[in-house]
């Protein structure tokens, strides 16, 4: 196993979780990324590995427990030291409330929180145990790690028709909090950002034509700008570090 550190990405798509992993692979890490289907994150791939960076794709349910605890085995054992790790699923699915179904609303909850516990425990348990082992230091390998959770509007507030998401995404928050809490002592920087506003995608583009239009004025969010930030949160000293990062376009309301 090398000692070159990883930044994983769960839910690495076409915009914000594709954007991180480049920026922290461009940086020297390990880029290791994770979708349902190991077919659509080739593009991905090829991209990070043509500018001559290191990628790793995994498929992987990341609200399956052993699925969860086999991936971070993988990597730590066989690839690296995971330094960074990004929560990136989204699990938007909007519907009225007098139509949302059990079966709906527990998925979405499965997929921004459940998913978010269970790849953030067993990262933290590897970064906790790394700053803890004092030999480490002799290693020249940094007592660090940084976890974020990507958040969204339904983090802070729940819109008509979406009950489901909003749940999921204000849970997320909760379990990013109470990490920071934890972790923060024992050397781990635990973020959680909140993305309010649309972001340069084909979804956008495609079903809102209109929001899209604003691209040009800087009226939605460019995914490598969001993964900038992601950098600036990883690089920040621990007398200084943010919890809490928003980031929306400069007309959007809040």
């Amino acid at each position: 196993m090398s000692n070159k550190k990883v930044c994983l990405v769960i839910g690495a798509g076409d915009a914000t979780g594709g954007a991180v992993a480049k920026r922290f692979a461009r940086e020297g890490y390990v880029a290791c990324v994770t979708r349902r289907t190991l077919d659509k994150l080739q593009p991905l791939l090829d991209d990070i590995r043509k500018a001559g960076d290191v990628a790793h794709g995994f498929a992987s349910d990341a609200r399956k427990e052993d699925e969860v605890i086999s991936l971070i085995d993988h990597i730590e054992s066989s690839i690296g030291p995971i330094e960074v790790f990004v929560f990136n699923i989204g699990a938007n699915s909007p519907n009225s409330i007098l139509t949302e179904t059990a079966r709906r609303y527990t998925k979405m909850w499965e997929m921004a929180c459940l998913a978010g516990f269970l790849n953030g425990r067993e990262v933290a348990k590897r970064m906790v145990a790394r700053a803890n082992d004092t030999d480490q230091e002799t290693k020249g390998i940094a007592h660090r790690g940084t976890i974020i959770f990507t958040g969204a509007t339904a983090s802070l507030r729940g819109s008509a028709n979406f009950a489901g998401f909003s749940g999921g995404k204000m849970a997320l928050r909760g379990l990013a909090q109470s990490m920071a809490r934890e972790l923060g002592p024992m050397g781990i920087h635990v973020a959680h950002t909140i993305i309010d506003g649309a972001i340069d995608t084909e979804f956008i583009r495609t079903l809102f034509p209109d929001k899209y239009a604003l691209k040009e004025q800087g009226g939605i969010l460019n995914p490598d700008h969001i993964a900038d930030a992601y950098w600036m949160l990883h690089q920040q000293p621990r007398d200084a570090w943010t919890h809490e990062l928003d980031l929306r376009p400069y007309m959007e309301k809040f």
